[in-house]
């Protein structure tokens, strides 16, 4: 399948190719939530909970900014989830979080044995920086945030902002449909963890909507067919769910019509072995 044409008359690379480079850019950045470096380097910063970690590392980008802006930026959070990071800023300025949030990367990258070599590392900034060259960030509050971000000297780290660039301006994009498609914070979550691609005890506690916030967010969705009575997924739920990420796709087609649908899926390879690395090293650990 093909996306329509980009301003411009640019042609658009493949849907299944956006979608498989995205799904590598997401995989090569979301270990920076989750691993205990980023923990050690944010209780260095006097902070130790992990909800006001997460807010500060990802929104450090944005600048000294009251949490009701993180809130809007992020979206699916409650209000009583974000506020928790009052005082994040007065513990360490945003640029001193941004820069152990690079140390975290880089320990952890490390530590979980990542290692691209020089040609993989030059080969795929050679893809992704002609991309982020042209995006248009308009609507786009966290890549545009990230983008203003000095790229640091480590090659690999430099790569991995790029990605977390790029990761963030699909995540920008989804909210706008989902917006678009009426799914509320707290509704887009309902609806995510009935696919079970997300366990709801998870997201439950991370993003902080109550019991009466999340059953009145699913009594809305049994309202539109996407969910039965019991608060099972249903066929046109799941529909609903899929045509919200193709629409996203489309979204993002633009994004990468710079290197075209080979250029993606050889980025989407070239990266491939950062999220390797972290689920082979989660599997050893289980194990």
């Amino acid at each position: 399948m093909t996306a329509p044409t980009a301003p411009g008359g640019t042609t658009v690379t493949d849907l299944d190719a956006v979608r498989e480079v995205s799904r590598a850019v997401s995989a090569a950045h979301v270990f920076i939530y989750l691993a205990p470096e980023s923990t050690e380097e944010a209780a260095a910063l006097g902070v130790t909970e992990r909800g006001p970690r997460y807010m500060a590392f990802r929104a450090a980008s944005l600048g000294a900014v009251p949490w009701q802006v993180v809130l809007a930026a992020f979206y699916n959070f409650s209000p009583r989830a974000v506020r928790a990071m009052t005082g994040v800023w007065d513990a360490a300025p945003p640029e001193r979080w941004q820069a152990a949030r690079f140390r975290a990367a880089g320990r952890a990258m490390r530590r979980a044995g990542v290692a691209l070599g020089e040609d993989r590392l030059a080969e795929a900034r050679a893809l992704i920086d002609p991309v982020l060259a042209r995006a248009d960030h308009a609507g786009k509050v966290l890549a545009a945030a990230n983008a203003a971000v000095a790229l640091p000297s480590d090659p690999l780290l430099a790569l991995w902002q790029q990605l977390t660039i790029a990761r963030e301006w699909r995540g920008d994009a989804h909210l706008v449909v989902l917006a678009d498609n009426g799914l509320g914070p707290c509704d887009c979550l309902v609806l995510h963890t009935a696919t079970g691609a997300v366990p709801t005890a998870l997201v439950r506690e991370t993003r902080r909507w109550d019991d009466e916030e999340w059953n009145a967010a699913t009594a809305r969705l049994i309202a539109r067919g996407w969910l039965d009575a019991h608060g099972t997924l249903t066929a046109a739920g799941a529909a609903a769910r899929e045509r919200i990420e193709t629409e996203t796709d489309e979204h993002c087609a633009a994004l990468w019509a710079p290197i075209g649908a080979d250029g993606a899926r050889r980025l989407a390879s070239l990266v491939a072995p950062i999220g390797e690395a972290f689920a082979a090293r989660r599997a050893h650990e289980r194990g």
